[in-house]
């Protein structure tokens, strides 16, 4: 799923909350935002796998919660929406495609990787890749809830996160052709470091074929 997808989910979570109480409005959601972001800023370091926990994340967040409950202040109100907005990122991967360049080939069996079980979570591939339509979909909707609840920045901010998604959705396959071809430039210095996904490069008629 596309990283704005996650944002939205998270957000949702927070419109619930700012519900019930608006005072925290601006902080569950930055903290949703936050949240749902966090656990793919390991994109190029061991992705879904170094700061995604599928698990440990929701663990935490039930301790958290109810910390949140019995006293409610900005830092465990703010902490509580995060983990459980990183928590849901985590675990909804697994109903995304797998960890590959072209994941709309279906070729990986890795979704995400659970910590608490030591290996990967195979795809279920509902949402078949990121970028894709459906993807794009389940992002306008869960996108609804912030629409209607926060105002200003936040409002804002969530208006930016669709037109993103729209204009990744239109953008993704073809990002993946530019993505090899510089690639294919680039020095050993440079691919030394490309995540393991990105190679090994694909010669014209594999590249062609989709």
């Amino acid at each position: 799923m596309m990283a704005t997808t996650h944002v939205f989910a998270g957000l949702a979570l927070a419109a619930a909350v700012a519900v019930v109480a608006p005072q925290f409005a601006v902080v569950v959601a930055s903290a949703a935002i936050l949240g749902g972001l966090f656990p793919d800023f390991d994109l190029y370091a061991g992705h879904r796998k170094t700061l995604h926990f599928p698990v440990y994340y929701g663990a935490l967040a039930v301790p958290a919660s109810l910390a949140a409950v019995l006293v409610p202040t900005t830092v465990t109100v703010g902490l509580a929406v995060f983990l459980l907005a990183a928590g849901l990122h985590s675990a909804s991967d697994r109903f995304g495609g797998g960890l590959e360049l072209k994941p709309w080939r279906a070729t990986s069996e890795q979704a995400v990787y659970s910590h608490y079980h030591g290996r990967w979570l195979a795809p279920r591939r509902w949402i078949r890749y990121d970028g894709a339509p459906e993807d794009l979909l389940l992002a306008s909707v869960l996108s609804v809830p912030a629409l209607l609840v926060f105002e200003g920045s936040i409002r804002t901010a969530a208006l930016v996160l669709l037109a993103i998604s729209v204009g990744y959705t239109f953008v993704r396959k073809p990002l993946v052709s530019v993505a090899q071809r510089l690639l294919e430039r680039a020095p050993d210095a440079v691919l030394s470091v490309a995540p393991d996904r990105l190679l090994p490069l694909e010669d014209e008629s594999e590249r062609t074929a989709d």
